[in-house]
């Protein structure tokens, strides 16, 4: 694959090493990719990380996390409990202005707990269909994560056509 040239292939660029290191269980490389206070040249030491550029995640299901530990203490913990992930991602769509792109894209993931028993193999695969807004700033080391949130996509029921209602 040749170099990116251009903001849009930069950020999707990023967008690929973010789920790349979460589906080999990186959390150095995931790490790496998300925005720190030092990325906007705030020093820590004498402001708070917090006021300025702070980081934000929403996991399906789970409540908003703000803060770069917050947020990288759930994907560790994510990692720690997840023994196959992979994702493949489709409708993706890149927004940039200025330092600051949007990135929106459909999860098609796959997942595997741990074996049911002491075997070998995996547990049951399940799939899942999460759509994701992921949001980056322009940094002197390349685009980093500023925030990620992925929501659900309800699955139709059997047997309900487009325009029906749940009962």
């Amino acid at each position: 694959m040749s170099a990116p040239h251009t903001d849009v292939e930069e950020v999707e660029a990023a967008n690929t090493a973010f789920y790349e290191a979460l589906e080999r269980g990186d959390f150095e490389e995931l790490s790496s990719l998300w925005l720190t206070p030092s990325d906007l040249g705030v020093d820590e030491e004498y402001h708070d990380p917090a006021d300025t550029g702070v980081v934000s995640c929403i996991h399906p299901g789970w409540p908003v996390l703000t803060g770069r530990a917050e947020v990288l203490r759930s994907y560790a913990l994510i990692m720690a409990n997840t023994e196959y992930i992979q994702f493949f991602l489709t409708d993706v769509h890149v927004s940039v202005t200025g330092d600051t792109a949007l990135l929106t894209c459909t999860e098609n993931i796959l997942s595997g707990g741990p074996a049911p028993e002491a075997g070998g193999e995996l547990g049951p695969l399940v799939g899942q269909l999460v759509v994701a807004t992921n949001v980056f700033r322009r940094t002197t080391d390349g685009w980093k994560i500023w925030s990620h949130h992925a929501s659900p996509v309800l699955a139709e029921k059997d047997g309900e056509e487009d325009g029906d209602t749940p009962e």
